[in-house]
């Protein structure tokens, strides 16, 4: 059990990880997820060959996998577009608010009864990210970007909510990252048009850097998550992957010194938020175990 524990914040801590790396890496942001999805590809492709993994999936399953894996390439880019236009720590905090679109969207979709609790506790990111959008006036765009995000991931969960009933996750995992990658490179000649870049290749040091996003901060954590899936139950999975922002500012202000540029202002919006996902954790871990 404490193996599976270390796992699992080892995964989570890779998963902050990605914002640091967003900021490294100097490549656009679509052309960064490009490479991201292209390598991730590529190695889960590979590793489904060596564990002679069954791969087969019914063709309407496909499709419906495969657009949530655009939507997922977009989700990303509009992600790395928020780092590089403010910086980590904004960009993550403005995906803290992916739990007041979730529980907008998911009753949409899901067709169930709207969680007041869950409406307000998302209500309270947003009050947060109010303060933080005072902060400095060129952190607007990505503000904006890392809303964008937020929404869209947000779509990610509840569309795959279904198909992961039908489809094991390893496979929907396969099938969507290859579909982002094909998504997005199908819109990457308006996207160059739109945004254009001098060099379509990385530099050494952007590739180093996107190895490491690939392979650790994807493929690992990945794999990580599911061996601690085996001892630990989802539910404490997910709650542990709260964390993630929080790993990923710590990260920001040791690697970059985020904390430099930031005012009260700020930290009482990172105040806000932090209390929202701790009362939310505290909620669910009393529902659970009143169930």
């Amino acid at each position: 059990m404490r193996k599976a524990f270390i796992q699992l914040h080892v995964a989570v801590l890779l998963a902050g990880f990605t914002g640091i790396l967003g900021k490294l890496i100097t490549l656009n942001e679509g052309m960064l997820v490009w490479y991201r999805l292209f390598i991730t590809g590529i190695s889960l492709w590979l590793l489904a060959f060596l564990r002679r993994q069954d791969i087969r999936i019914d063709r309407r399953d496909l499709l419906r996998i495969i657009g949530i894996g655009g939507i997922a390439a977009m989700h990303w880019v509009t992600f790395y577009g928020s780092i590089k236009y403010s910086n980590v720590s904004v960009g993550l905090l403005c995906f803290s608010a992916i739990g007041f679109f979730t529980a907008i969207i998911e009753p949409l979709i899901l067709r169930h009864r709207l969680d007041v609790i869950e409406l307000l506790l998302g209500l309270l990111v947003i009050v947060g990210i109010f303060f933080i959008f005072q902060v400095d006036p060129h952190f607007k765009t990505g503000i904006v970007l890392g809303l964008i995000s937020a929404v869209l991931a947000s779509l990610f969960p509840v569309l795959n909510k279904q198909i992961l009933r039908r489809v094991p996750a390893e496979t929907v995992t396969l099938y969507e990252l290859s579909g982002g990658c094909l998504v997005l490179t199908a819109f990457m000649p308006v996207y160059l048009w739109l945004f254009p870049v001098p060099s379509l290749l990385p530099g050494l040091a952007d590739l180093g850097w996107l190895l490491v996003l690939s392979w650790a901060c994807t493929v690992l954590a990945f794999n990580l998550g599911l061996l601690a899936l085996q001892k630990i139950s989802a539910f404490t999975v997910s709650l542990t992957y709260n964390l993630e922002p929080v790993y990923g500012i710590l990260l920001a202000f040791v690697v970059f010194r985020e904390d430099r540029y930031f005012n009260r202002g700020f930290y009482v919006g990172l105040a806000i938020i932090l209390a929202s996902i701790v009362l939310q954790t505290v909620r669910l871990a009393r529902r659970k175990g009143n169930a």
